[in-house]
């Protein structure tokens, strides 16, 4: 079964959404430490592209996974403490 080029487009400005929130996230996050009101509010677009991004993709969404922008802030973290 193949995608209609409507659909598959969708998809592409959907995860191209995702990805560009998900940068933005991760810069706030490295490079300005202590601006949670930034990353609440860049993680909030961050979740709703990924809500989006599933729905476009024909995913359901899992009721008992971590939000994107948790995920990423762990992963920010992470990283933080093993180049210190």
């Amino acid at each position: 079964m193949t995608t209609p080029p409507d659909a598959a487009q969708e998809i592409l400005r959907a995860e191209q959404d995702y990805e560009r929130l998900r940068a933005a996230y991760l810069q706030i996050a490295i490079e300005e430490p202590g601006h949670e009101v930034g990353l609440a509010m860049v993680g909030a677009d961050l979740d709703r592209a990924h809500a989006r991004l599933q729905r476009v993709a024909g995913l359901q969404a899992h009721p008992f996974t971590h939000e994107p922008s948790a995920v990423v802030r762990r992963e920010t973290e992470r990283a933080a403490r093993e180049s210190a």
